[in-house]
């Protein structure tokens, strides 16, 4: 078995995360779990939907997954209150063959219907060596990477496909079409952290692009499209996304949105991504219909798990071990996450002005102490 890779941070880790390294407030992680579930316990989620909501966003930001972590409070906290999501839902499962299932999320909140989902795909798993579960009637989800990591912490592969609001041009179109149309998989790694791939369909995920406009800052190029349809930087001005690849191979990361837009909505009978209600603009009293789609892989089913754990860290090490750039290093996915979990759990998650700002008003209004700053 190889050594696990070195983690440490350094210039390896994509220039995207300094901007919250060097961030003026730093939270240890126990704190924001805490505050974070207080504020949506004040909101009106019930215990099982604020913890798996707190699992999920301060997972995604310990892993650098800012877009997608606790930065999301405040809308949770809109649409339980506005009532999109059910503060006290009755999930059902109905197994429908020996490794199928459905999950009816009843408006849970997405992250609860999430973790619920690959909970039943991996038990399906165990007895059938895959698991699969479609999901109906859910919501946002956060990071899809919480839920194919939730797979392989239990011992299995786990993949994980959403379709959310239109918000990324057709390859060559003119409109607003497909979602950002995560992809997730996680895979066990014996003496190791997870491979881990969690990446939008999109060049970039639509909340990074909030991200960016609340710190004043530019895009990267070849990501998104202003008004008129043209490709900008200017992070005020953009109002669309370009499919991963953009305007050049976008047909590639189209390509990729229509597969996750055929496991989550057709397969689903939920809506397709032109049909979903926008998660930012749209009315917060009412439901978005989303469906989702989970897969749990043992790998003992397929090969002995010996032989399983060797092919992987034969992988692992040869990618590793391929000649990098000069001061960079070549990685495996989830690699860049688990860096940036290490020193975050070490000096805090950075929180932005921004945030700082949002979470003292969350505070003041639910008579909660903010959380300690490091």
């Amino acid at each position: 078995m190889s050594e696990a890779p070195d983690t440490t941070l350094d210039n390896t880790v994509a220039e995207e995360f300094q901007q919250d390294l060097t961030a003026s407030h730093r939270v240890a992680a126990a704190a924001l779990e805490s505050f974070v579930g207080a504020v949506l316990r004040g909101a009106g989620a019930d215990a099982p939907s604020a913890d798996a909501a707190v699992r999920a966003l301060v997972g995604a930001s310990l892993r650098g997954v800012d877009s997608h972590g606790v930065r999301l409070l405040p809308h949770y906290v809109k649409v339980l209150e506005g009532g999109r999501v059910k503060s006290r839902p009755q999930m059902r499962f109905d197994k429908r063959a020996a490794a199928a299932g459905v999950l009816d999320a009843d408006n849970a909140l997405g992250h609860f219907a999430g973790y619920r989902a690959m909970e039943e795909a991996v038990r399906l798993a165990e007895d059938a060596g895959v698991g699969a579960v479609s999901v109906l009637n859910s919501s946002h989800f956060g990071a899809a990477g919480a839920y194919s990591l939730a797979a392989a912490e239990a011992g299995c592969l786990g993949l994980c496909v959403c379709n959310s609001d239109s918000a990324v041009f057709a390859h060559s179109g003119q409109a607003r079409f497909h979602g950002t149309n995560p992809i997730s998989l996680a895979a066990p790694v014996a003496g190791q952290r997870p491979y881990l791939l969690d990446m939008a369909t999109s060049s970039i995920p639509f909340n990074r692009v909030l991200q960016f406009r609340a710190l004043g800052q530019r895009l990267p190029a070849e990501v998104a499209v202003d008004a008129e349809g043209k490709v900008t930087q200017d992070s005020e001005a953009a109002t669309a996304l370009l499919p991963l690849g953009g305007s050049t191979y976008g047909y590639k990361g189209a390509g990729l949105a229509g597969l996750v837009e055929i496991l989550s909505a057709a397969l689903t009978g939920m809506r397709l991504s032109h049909e979903i209600p926008s998660m930012i603009e749209s009315d917060w009293s009412k439901p978005r219909d989303m469906g989702q789609f989970f897969l749990a892989l043992k790998p003992d089913t397929f090969l002995p798990r010996k032989d399983y754990e060797e092919r992987m860290a034969a992988y692992l090490e040869a990618l590793r071990s391929q000649p990098s750039l000069e001061g960079e290093a070549v990685m495996a996915a989830g690699d860049r996450e688990w860096a940036v979990e290490d020193e975050r759990s070490a000096r805090g998650i950075p929180l932005d002005a921004h945030n700082w700002q949002v979470f003292a008003g969350l505070a003041e209004r639910f008579s909660l102490e903010p959380p300690a700053v490091l």
